[in-house]
């Protein structure tokens, strides 16, 4: 079944947006995030011990995967792949069948 209406696809559109916002808002909160810890770990020991870091490579971690997520960057097992290998199971399901009958 593929999105063919308007509505169909403005709903798609509307989620894509929606994910997209959510990506952007959280790269924001992050790098508060980031800025306070920062923050933190200067006023306590003048970065003699840079543990901030850590905090860093987590966030960056998580906000790649985000991204890989919303931006569909890896173009494998994504939405579109899933819909293409759901058509190609029921085309060869409905030939399967047709050899039978």
């Amino acid at each position: 079944m593929e999105i063919n209406t308007n509505e169909d696809k403005y709903i798609r559109a509307k989620e894509r947006v929606k994910d997209e916002k959510e990506f952007y808002n959280k790269v924001i909160s992050s790098s508060f995030t980031v800025a306070v810890v920062a923050a933190i770990n200067y006023y306590v020991n003048e970065f003699s011990n840079p543990w901030f870091l850590w905090v860093v490579l987590g966030v960056g971690i998580s906000l790649a995967f985000k991204a890989v997520k919303v931006f569909n960057v890896f173009p494998f097992m994504g939405k579109d792949w899933e819909q293409k290998k759901i058509n190609q199971l029921m085309k060869e399901d409905e030939e399967t069948n047709k050899k039978w009958r």
